[in-house]
């Protein structure tokens, strides 16, 4: 299974790139993770934020694979612990095919991505800056898959 996280943004700062790859290098083929950056829309002065939004919506829905189950990541979403996440990667497993988890830019994501999606998952109540997002995410998941495994690394 490819568990493709589909992120607005890119350029990242070096911290950022190095926490996502130790994490994604730690995942076996069975279960690879991989990034897809979309290019955030220019935000200025006056920009329209619900169009930039909208467009970033847009580019994040076309770059789903076909075929994979699609999870948004927003804070309204079922919050899991590490354990019942472990339970949902377990069941993707199981079903086959990929996984889409969407991460919007820094308004979130667009009504349309939410409306797409499968279902809605939330890392936490707080509100992390995007970057963040996707090393919390290669370390849960890996942490979630540690577990299927039974491998230390939980402990």
């Amino acid at each position: 299974m490819r568990i493709h996280i589909l992120a607005i943004g890119n350029r990242m700062p070096e911290w950022v790139e190095a926490g996502y790859a130790e994490y994604a290098k730690r995942l076996p083929r069975e279960c690879c993770l991989v990034l897809h950056e979309i290019p955030a829309g220019k935000r200025g002065k006056n920009a329209d934020l619900a169009r930039l939004t909208a467009e970033e919506g847009e580019r994040l829905l076309a770059a789903v694979p076909k075929g994979a189950r699609v999870v948004a990541l927003d804070r309204t979403g079922r919050e899991h612990d590490t354990e019942s996440l472990a339970g949902a990667l377990r069941t993707q497993l199981g079903r086959g095919g990929g996984l889409a988890l969407l991460v919007g830019g820094p308004e979130g994501l667009s009504d349309e991505c939410l409306a797409a999606a499968d279902e809605r998952w939330s890392l936490s109540r707080l509100t992390y800056a995007h970057p963040v997002v996707r090393v919390v995410l290669a370390e849960q998941l890996y942490r979630a898959w540690s577990i299927i495994g039974n491998k230390p690394y939980h402990r």
